[in-house]
């Protein structure tokens, strides 16, 4: 996993996957967290999320689609 940050931006890439989480725009309300069924999501200390498992993401795509901030993405 490369996890690249820009500014709030952090960039997660694995070989077929890529997640972008903007963390300023998280506001921790975990539902990203609870829907993934790989469990590839967690919340860091500042709570806003992080991706703890990419290699293990499915692309679901449940996280982006469910997330009331539009703060991640998955490609």
């Amino acid at each position: 996993m490369i996890e690249t940050p820009v500014g709030g931006l952090r960039v997660y890439r694995a070989d077929k996957v890529l997640i972008e989480v903007q963390e300023e725009w998280c506001k921790g309300c975990e539902i990203c967290v609870q829907v993934c069924q790989k469990k590839c999501l967690a919340m860091n200390g500042r709570g806003k999320v992080t991706v703890v498992n990419l290699e293990a993401c499915n692309k679901c795509l449940l996280c982006d689609l469910l997330c009331p901030d539009f703060a991640i993405v998955v490609e």
